[in-house]
């Protein structure tokens, strides 16, 4: 007897969604690992600031960009930029989301019994629970294959004007996050992959397009499961996160060239006493 297919791999599966009011409840709060939206910080919360943008700041792997290519204009979804990079193959460098590393993505760090103030000229967002499978990164938007699994990873990031959460609340993994920052006046990005350890969450404030911005931090979850790669038993991940869907201030930058995903190589940063 011949197995002539396998269960069908799971993407991404919205588990639920809920409109959060942040003229009502502007302040979110991790309430150890669990996310809260408070129209106040409770007394024994640490308040943080959003972490400061430094175009200084330098993370992960640089590749040189030669420009920007084949800009399309999609509908209800924004607008993509082919990146023209220098390379035959582009590493994601793997980094524990430490509050340096984070900063030099203009994320902000958040850990248990910190919370802060998330500004946004939208005065509602959908804070959705999400399943992300270990092959979410493998469907393209971009290269039209459609619906099929993919044999590589291409580059895919974004930015946007909203602001934006990322919970790690998996019981069992940390989260993976794709990022980068990039330099349009000097042809330069750096790539990174932060691992968010579980019950820890990052914000990212709202970037819109701003052409005299010396760079831009992007991001993509499409991986949130990596951590899962190499386990038999795991191949998906619980995340929750805070966001504004159908929304064209969306700007989309990919580049086909494979992909290089691994582990960082130290244990996951212990929470702040």
């Amino acid at each position: 007897m011949t197995q002539d297919h396998f269960d069908p791999p799971l993407l991404i599966r919205e588990l639920q969604s809920r409109t959060v009011s942040l003229e009502r409840t502007p302040f979110f709060y991790n309430a150890g690992g669990q996310p809260c939206y408070l129209d106040r910080l409770p007394p024994e919360a640490t308040r943080i600031q959003p972490a400061p943008c430094n175009p200084q700041a330098q993370a992960g792997r640089p590749y040189t960009v030669r420009g920007l290519r084949n800009t399309k204009l999609s509908p209800g979804f924004g607008v993509e930029y082919e990146l023209d990079l220098a390379a035959e193959e582009v590493v994601f460098e793997p980094l524990w989301a430490t509050a340096e590393h984070a900063a030099a993505f203009g994320i902000t760090v958040i850990q248990h019994g910190q919370g802060l103030r998330i500004d946004s000229r939208f005065p509602e967002l959908q804070h959705m629970h999400l399943e992300y499978g270990v092959f979410a990164g493998h469907w393209s938007p971009y290269q039209g294959t459609q619906n099929r699994l993919c044999t590589t990873i291409c580059t895919d990031l974004e930015h946007h004007d909203f602001p934006h959460l990322f919970i790690s609340c998996d019981p069992v993994k940390p989260l993976v996050l794709s990022v980068a920052r990039y330099w349009p006046a000097e042809g330069r990005i750096c790539m990174a992959d932060l691992w968010i350890p579980q019950g820890w969450s990052v914000f990212l404030p709202a970037q819109p397009d701003n052409a005299t911005a010396p760079c831009v931090d992007l991001h993509n979850n499409r991986n949130s499961a990596r951590a899962c790669w190499g386990d038999l038993f795991q191949d998906r991940v619980h995340t929750q996160t805070l966001l504004r869907e159908n929304d064209d201030s969306f700007r989309w930058y990919w580049n086909p060239l494979p992909t290089v995903h691994s582990r960082p190589p130290a244990r996951a940063p212990q929470h702040s006493a």
